[in-house]
């Protein structure tokens, strides 16, 4: 039978979703990126914020149209969005036939089989990966825990993903093992807070032993961290960042506001004191550090006080990278019923500014790399523009920007060349391929 599988969401639905696909896969299930062509048919769902929650309903109203259209034998609908809303969805939309919740997704194949009267027999491939790769190839995320405890007023994850977990060190070893043997150079950890890993299991602060022995394994270069907390980056992560070669000079460390009044009532376990601190150690031990964070706008009771101090954050700290997302209220979170709910024009116009303001910080950062000489991985090629893309240490896939690569030398995706920066805007750069890369 025909597998379609729509994965929606972050890099964590991401791996969730490879994981289903491998798993279907080995019951007989094949792939098509053709939904007109599918027997079967899986959404892996978002509803983190509103506009998430939305993308979600779209796709599965749009994918529910295939029924009329006579192919289609069965809609699955998995992921946050099922745990939350299952009966909703059954309820208000009957072309779903079954719905498998975030924490049930091992459950995938059994719920797909029992719609067709499909025996339990599982393919004898012992070889068969556990995951099917639907990135490039070249990069991959591995997610190392599942869950979250912060309890943030204002996030919904804990009741949609439960609490933090960590997955045991053997069993990403061999996962990782698994991607650099099918030629991915470059592991993207994620989780909801990776800095948190194994003190569940292990009874303490396991990333910077999870980095070293991820980096012995042969065929990877680079060791991307996302979504580190700024109370939980350690002097030992520090040391091992700046000193094992394989560790990109790169974290994506989430800060949410520049108010510690902001910070108090989101329930951040830190304040802005505390995230200057840990920002000085981390440009202290490597000068050329690329630190990403995020900042939601518009929270419950931010005033024009606690805009204008995020605002005089941000200009200080100059971050190379920055998110700026609205406030959404969600409900079931204790910030959805706070007083001071701010309208949406007054959330969309904080945001601009703050934007406005990271534009001229990203332009200055860009341009102080002109005549670097830097690594980079060769993501693409644009035909057009007789361009190579590829991304430096400082570009997470999807989120950050892009070195566009000028070569008379034929380029494969997944190379890492060495090229010289010759120009840059607010977010790419472009380079010429050196001598070195010959």
């Amino acid at each position: 039978m025909k597998l379609f599988f729509v994965s929606l969401g972050c890099d964590k639905n991401t791996v969730d979703s490879e994981h289903m696909i491998a798993k279907l896969s080995d019951y007989g299930y094949t792939l098509t990126d053709d939904e007109n062509e599918a027997d079967v048919i899986v959404i892996n769902t978002c509803c983190f914020i509103h506009d998430a929650k939305q993308e979600s309903i779209d796709t599965i109203l749009e994918m529910a149209r295939q029924k009329e259209r006579g192919r289609l034998k069965s809609l699955i609908v998995c992921g946050c969005l099922a745990k939350r809303y299952k009966d909703e969805i059954l309820q208000e939309i009957p072309e779903v036939d079954a719905v498998v919740g975030s924490l049930e997704t091992d459950d995938i194949a059994e719920a797909v089989n029992s719609l067709h009267n499909i025996s339990q027999q599982r393919s004898e491939d012992t070889k068969r990966p556990r995951r099917f790769i639907t990135t490039p190839g070249h990069y991959e995320y591995l997610k190392i825990a599942e869950g979250c405890d912060k309890n943030c007023t204002y996030c919904v994850i804990p009741k949609l993903r439960g609490p933090y977990r960590s997955v045991p060190m053997e069993e990403l070893i061999r996962e990782a093992e698994e991607l650099a043997d099918a030629g991915v150079k470059e592991l993207i950890l994620v989780a909801q807070h990776t800095t948190m890993y194994g003190t569940d299991i292990y009874g303490r602060r396991a990333l910077p032993e999870l980095l070293c022995k991820l980096s012995d394994i042969e065929g990877i270069q680079w060791i991307r961290l996302l979504y580190a907390y700024p109370e939980d980056i350690t002097d030992e992560l520090i040391e091992v960042m700046s000193t094992n070669p394989k560790i990109c000079h790169y974290i994506d460390m989430p800060v949410q506001s520049g108010s510690d009044d902001v910070l108090r009532r989101m329930g951040r376990h830190t304040d802005t004191g505390s995230i200057r601190e840990v920002v000085k150690k981390l440009r202290d031990r490597m000068d050329d550090i690329c630190i990403r964070t995020t900042l939601i706008t518009g929270f419950p009771g931010e005033t024009q006080a606690d805009h204008e101090d995020t605002y005089r954050f941000v200009n200080e700290m100059e971050f190379d990278r920055l998110g700026v997302f609205t406030y959404s209220a969600e409900e079931g979170t204790p910030a959805c019923d706070f007083d001071g709910q701010i309208s949406e024009e007054m959330k969309a116009a904080r945001r601009d500014e703050l934007y406005v303001l990271q534009q001229a910080v990203s332009y200055e950062v860009s341009h102080r790399l002109i005549g670097r000489k830097m690594t980079v991985t060769v993501d693409g090629y644009l035909p057009e523009d007789e361009v190579y893309v590829a991304r430096s240490y400082r570009d997470a896939p999807d989120i950050d920007g892009f070195v566009f690569i000028h070569s008379r030398r034929e380029l494969m995706t997944g190379d890492m060349v060495t090229v010289r920066i010759e120009d840059a805007t607010e977010y790419d750069l472009e380079g010429e391929l050196t001598d070195e890369s010959a």
